[in-house]
């Protein structure tokens, strides 16, 4: 069974930058490449399992092209890992400790009253 589609919205560009060395903005990157809402549901998607570019491009009804350059975003910073099946590539979660720090940050949303006063 197909997952229902994801709504996203217009995404923002991607470079090495986003997720370059370590220094004194590197946590501030980190967390501006997760905040892309593209990369977001790719991630939501991929912590449900392993999935195929089709299968993302599927869930999240995005363009491939779109898709695979997040994905290659992901990958640079090592959010995902790329497993090739024969003309096919598998794509899951690098680090099992990014479910943690979405569910944190799932629960510290959900105690935040109006995000609007912080201009979201």
């Amino acid at each position: 069974m197909a997952p229902a589609a994801l709504q996203v919205e217009a995404a923002a560009s991607c470079g090495p930058a986003e997720c370059g060395p370590a220094g004194p903005n590197a946590r501030t990157r980190w967390f501006q490449m997760l905040a892309d809402p593209t990369r977001m549901a790719i991630l939501t998607l991929l912590l449900t399992g392993p999935h195929h570019v089709g299968q993302i491009v599927a869930a999240t009804r995005l363009p491939q092209s779109r898709i695979s350059n997040h994905l290659a975003c992901l990958r640079t910073c090592r959010l995902v890992v790329a497993e090739r099946q024969g003309r096919r590539v598998l794509y899951r979660i690098g680090d099992p400790r990014l479910r943690l720090l979405l569910d944190l940050a799932d629960d510290l949303a959900a105690g935040s009253n109006d995000l609007t006063d912080c201009g979201f």
